[in-house]
């Protein structure tokens, strides 16, 4: 039971603490410029390095300062080391699998009436008129985001939960399902939580494979690349 409580725990504060930071930061800096600045892509790229900031701090290093848990090391977080050729050549690899059994999960899920496959993602960058402004987007989606993302999820919460679960087979499983899960739940749409779950699910893998979050991150850069591409490159022609 109090392993149980103790898992719930660092889920519920992953998620409370990513929601209220973006909330917060958001309607704050709003009321502060406008909706006009507050929604250009440099303002967009700013807000999202702040909330990013805030919840890694918050979720990672605040749980140390103010409460004196144990200092976390560089393994813990899945920074040991260097990246490595093994972390650049699995990180393509990892690609190919997320992309089947993304289509996999996506074929299933199409039976349901709820789901709805082609619903566009809300990522905040509407606009984008010049190659400034795609070159701030691209910064912001395709940099920030996934090593900010690996930090907090394969890297803090992934092995978190490892340590906290009970059994091998049982901690890697679990400790994989959890985060996925949750990671899917936070991006708010079906059709998105579907795919980043998969994604996830890889990710977790890597992460156990080579003990670090290099070919994770690697693996979300290629994967939010790809989607920046195709949304506001081609997508604009």
């Amino acid at each position: 039971m109090k392993t149980t409580l103790k898992i719930c725990g660092l889920l519920l504060w992953v998620a409370v603490v990513i929601i209220a930071v973006e909330y917060a930061v958001t309607f704050g800096l709003y009321f502060i410029l406008g909706r006009d600045l507050l929604t250009t892509p440099v303002w967009m790229t700013i807000t999202n390095a702040i909330i990013y900031a805030l919840a890694l701090f918050l979720i990672i290093w605040a749980p140390i300062k103010f409460f004196k848990k144990k200092p976390l090391s560089r393994k813990n977080l899945g920074l040991d080391d260097l990246p490595t050729w093994t972390d650049l050549g699995l990180a393509p690899v990892g690609f190919i699998v997320y992309l089947i059994l993304a289509s996999i999960l996506v074929a299933i899920f199409q039976k349901f009436p709820f789901f709805d496959a082609d619903q566009a993602q809300e990522l905040g960058y509407q606009m984008l008129n010049n190659g400034f402004d795609r070159i701030v987007a691209f910064f912001a989606l395709c940099i920030i985001a996934p090593i900010a993302e690996e930090l907090i999820f394969r890297g803090w919460l992934y092995a978190k939960l490892r340590a906290k679960i009970p059994g091998k087979k049982l901690s890697l499983i679990l400790s994989i399902l959890l985060v996925s899960v949750l990671f899917g739940l936070l991006h708010g749409q079906w059709n998105v939580g579907v795919n980043v779950f998969a994604m996830s699910i890889v990710l977790c893998v890597l992460r156990e494979i080579t003990g670090t979050i290099y070919s994770g991150i690697l693996l979300h850069i290629l994967k939010n690349t790809v989607a920046f591409i195709l949304v506001y490159i081609v997508g604009s022609v």
